[in-house]
């Protein structure tokens, strides 16, 4: 448990330190601030778009990738121009709330839990999460959650409610909390030899595997979907509106959704573009 209290302060300071660092390009009209998940940054995929973006624009686009929570309350204080998430919900309520603009599709990729190869709560023998998730509950069997208010831990504490596994049932002898991000929480699980939920684009560009691999996917309520909006540039007037929303327009474009559907590790395409359908056959 000190290993993960100690992740905990070292993220929060870290996520202090980037909202205090948020102003370096106020005063550049062709540089925006993206607040984002860390799953899209640590997939590598704002390595292969953004320069393409870039290059097309002249606009710079400077990535605070926090969790989505963190991410939405950035963008709630204006400290961002655009924000890239994904729990529809929260993206919904912001924009009713006024905060944004107006929220699109942008992408979508899927959840998986992965864990020890040994298996020992028979997560790969279930037909369902939920029984994947009752499964692990019942073995006792540790697992690791972020934690961290992000739109991954938002969608476990879901699936835990689908399961009808209560908060009271967690036992904290099997249920740890990270309180970091994606490729962190990652690390704990496996060093740990535990069971974790993940993006599966985190996943397949994590680098410390080890013994560990997908033990159960498939699951129509691991559809994990990513939305952009402009942050309000009513409630916010000093936010870069045109310069934001030229990013969106061009994430929504068919060069957009192509860089993104372009976008693959080990063979296998991290995520589907949704505004547009995009054939890459040719």
């Amino acid at each position: 448990m000190k290993y993960i209290h100690i992740l905990k302060i070292t993220f929060i300071a870290w996520a202090l330190l980037m909202t205090n660092s948020l102003s370096f390009a106020a005063d550049d009209k062709n540089t925006i601030i993206l607040a984002s998940t860390t799953s899209t940054q640590n997939s590598g995929l704002f390595d292969h778009i953004l320069p393409k973006f870039e290059e097309a624009s002249g606009i710079k686009v400077n990535v605070v990738a926090v969790g989505t929570g963190a991410a939405l309350k950035l963008a709630r204080n204006g400290d961002a121009d655009v924000l890239m998430v994904h729990h529809k919900k929260s993206e919904e309520q912001f924009v009713t709330d006024g905060y944004g603009v107006e929220r699109f599709d942008l992408m979508h990729n899927d959840f998986v839990i992965i864990g020890p190869q040994t298996d020992e709560a028979k997560l790969s023998e279930t037909k369902s999460v939920s029984d994947a998730l009752k499964a692990i509950a019942l073995s006792n069997k540790i697992f690791v959650s972020r934690g961290d208010d992000s739109g991954t831990h938002k969608r476990e504490l879901e699936l835990w409610n689908l399961a009808h596994v209560t908060k009271d049932q967690k036992s904290t002898k099997w249920y740890r909390e990270a309180g970091a991000g994606m490729g962190a929480t990652l690390n704990v699980a496996i060093g740990m030899n535990g069971y974790a939920l993940t993006d599966r684009a985190t996943w397949v560009s994590f680098k410390n595997k080890q013994s560990h691999k997908i033990l159960f996917e498939g699951d129509s309520n691991l559809f994990n979907q990513y939305g952009i909006i402009l942050v309000n540039p009513e409630k916010f007037p000093h936010i870069k509106a045109q310069a934001g929303q030229k990013f969106i327009d061009w994430m929504l474009s068919e060069q957009g959704q192509k860089a993104i559907a372009s976008y693959k590790l080990e063979g296998q395409q991290l995520f589907t573009p949704d505004a547009i359908s995009i054939d890459l056959s040719n």
